[in-house]
């Protein structure tokens, strides 16, 4: 429910104030912030602090792809779309990486928002153009959003719910209207919409999938397309954008190249054989034992680990609560038991790995302790509808010593279990029906395998079966479409300011569209009502502490079985690419980096056999 700013109506001549009142209107800015606070960079910014302004244009950055793909619309819940399609985009605003949550105008040279954020204008460039000469206009804009509204991926409808309408004020201004003021964050998010081409699109029919070379306006434009194999980008020479401040020292590489594999391990002996020149590790024990290589020893391979000051968000196994197997928190708890972490840390991971305790770990949104006074306000009108632990207990993810023996926590998951109504007969688990138990991890990637047959055999000691179900990429992604699956590895990616994206992952208007993230199947009216206290939130207080309400709630829900993280990206590149010596505090970068200038032999050197370092 959305809770006005302006709730303080009064009758009379208080109506006639308030009406004069919302005539005054803040003056049109280059810049959005959360809560109206001044941005980091004034009007008159000539770049970005962690970017190279000087950065040499030129060379080619060689990347990889996973498994496939299928589609060049990645607006649309159909096919695999390619890996950086929406290069060839430009949005309204761009994104300040090293700022919690601030817009700059992109294709808007301009914003403007009512005081009660009922409302929010934007002034589009002039010279703002797509790649066949045609101007970006206010028609495009609207076109785009009622086209995603109606065509496009279910994300969407939930996203931005609660625009009522979009106004064409002018062939250059634009405004969107809301069902509601007091919504903070649906200005700047509509400041990322992607702008497509009204004109373009006119004969064609944005509902289907295809490899069609689409139109847009931003830095690059797709040459060259291998179904499912690899995809180039060219950068546009004269993009009508390359000169803004915003877009100073980005989008240094002439060429983009992604050439797709189906395994990470032959990648990485690619990367090694010189075949593509970026690779960002996920696994700690390649980080640690497959970088033995003469590359690495001489430099020419350089592994870099960069500090990444994100929230981790929450990754973990994903219960299908729509499964009448995982629809008591008992179960579920219990199966959280059987996952020992401290021995997959020692002995797969290299002990790289910190547990993953919070939905919000690695920032002040993540809870701890009990909840404090403001928590309690929030939370005591649900009393009776969370799990009576929320108030009285600090949650705590299970610990193991490490050895692989985890006795005392299949002896509390097997009381949880019986209390949930299973039990064993002969070797089996029966659940509360009295059916043998078992139930299928779906998976995509082949390196997760080895995390998983631990926990399958400490489930087998109970008497349950875990079937790994391993397909390939395209599969995959329409099997979570569809909701068909037991358990996934996933994750719920956060930010320092969190907000609309939540109704995506945990609320119930999500749970029955396909393509959004509440994997869980999360029906649950009290946590609908503190998503929508955390989406109004009126302060950085207030959000704090609706975040860490809401963290608590998910937490002793066990929803999912927590997972780790690290608090850096690892990254292996090779020599002749260079990065700022500021990095963004919240992304990686990747766009600001370059090519060295340096001779075409020097260059031709740097692989080295595909078998080095085995």
């Amino acid at each position: 429910m959305m809770r006005p700013l302006r709730s303080f109506l009064l009758y009379g001549s208080a109506t006639l104030l308030l009406g004069l009142a919302g005539l005054s209107q803040a003056a049109p800015k280059h810049a959005l912030t959360l809560y109206d606070e001044p941005p980091k960079y004034p009007a008159n910014f000539q770049h970005f602090d962690y970017v190279n302004p000087d950065a040499p244009k030129g060379g080619t950055l060689r990347q990889t792809g996973f498994g496939g793909f299928d589609s060049l619309n990645p607006f649309i819940n159909k096919g695999v779309a390619a890996d950086d399609i929406g290069l060839i985009y430009d949005t309204l605003t761009r994104h300040g990486l090293d700022e919690p949550f601030s817009e700059y105008g992109l294709l808007a040279e301009k914003i403007e928002k009512a005081p009660d954020n009922a409302w929010v204008r934007f002034y589009l460039r002039p010279e703002a153009r797509f790649h066949d000469g045609q101007p970006v206009t206010a028609e495009d804009v609207k076109f785009t959003f009622e086209t995603l509204m109606t065509k496009g991926a279910p994300t969407y409808r939930g996203y931005y719910a609660d625009v009522d309408r979009v106004e064409v004020e002018g062939p250059r201004r634009v405004r969107f209207v809301f069902k509601h003021p007091g919504n903070r964050e649906l200005p700047l998010i509509l400041g990322q919409l992607p702008v497509l081409p009204k004109h373009w699109w006119a004969e064609r029919d944005f509902s289907k999938s295809n490899l069609e070379i689409p139109l847009g306006s931003g830095p690059y434009q797709v040459t060259e397309v291998k179904a499912g194999r690899s995809i180039r980008y060219q950068r546009v020479k004269d993009w009508w954008g390359k000169d803004l401040p915003v877009n100073r020292g980005f989008y240094n590489f002439d060429t983009m190249q992604i050439d797709y594999y189906r395994d990470n391990t032959v990648a990485l002996e690619a990367l090694k054989a010189g075949q593509f020149d970026y690779w960002l590790e996920t696994s700690a024990k390649n980080w640690a034992t497959a970088y033995d290589s003469p590359a690495v020893a001489s430099g020419r391979l350089i592994k870099e680990e960069i500090a990444n000051r994100n929230p981790t968000g929450m990754q973990g196994f994903i219960f299908n609560i729509r499964r009448p197997l995982f629809q008591d928190r008992r179960v579920r708890e219990a199966l959280g038991l059987l996952f020992d972490f401290e021995w997959a840390n020692r002995q797969l991971f290299n002990g790289a790995y910190t547990r993953t305790r919070s939905y919000f770990d690695n920032s002040e949104l993540a809870a701890s302790g009990l909840p404090g006074k403001q928590e309690i306000k929030i939370l005591e009108p649900l009393r009776d509808k969370i799990p009576p632990q929320v108030f009285t207990d600090e949650f705590r993810v299970p610990v193991t010593d490490g050895s692989g023996i985890i006795r005392e926590q299949q002896r509390r998951a097997y009381q949880l279990l019986q209390e949930a109504g299973w039990r064993i007969e002969g070797d089996q688990m029966l659940d509360a029906e009295g059916k043998p138990v078992s139930f299928e991890f779906l998976l995509a990637q082949t390196e997760f395998e080895r995390v998983l047959l631990p926990f399958k055999r400490n489930l087998a000691d109970l008497g349950m079966e875990l079937v790994i179900r391993r397909v390939d990429v395209s599969q995959y992604i329409n099997r979570l479409r569809s909701r068909d699956f037991d358990l996934m590895v996933g994750g719920f990616g956060q930010s320092n300011s969190p907000g609309n994206e939540q109704r995506e992952y945990w609320h119930s208007s999500s749970a029955d569209n396909p393509g959004s993230r509440n994997f869980i199947g999360l029906k649950d009216p009290a946590i609908d009502q503190l998503v929508d206290g955390l989406i109004n939130a009126d302060s950085r207080q207030s959000l704090i502490a609706h975040t860490r309400a809401l963290d608590r709630v998910l937490l002793w829900g066990h929803y999912v079985i927590p997972n780790w993280h690290i608090k850096t990206w690892r990254v292996a590149y090779w020599h002749h690419l260079e990065h700022p010596k500021v990095t963004p505090d919240y992304d990686i970068g990747l766009s600001t980096w370059w090519v060295r200038p340096q001779p075409a032999q020097a260059a031709a050197d740097d692989a080295e056999p595909a078998s080095a370092g085995n």
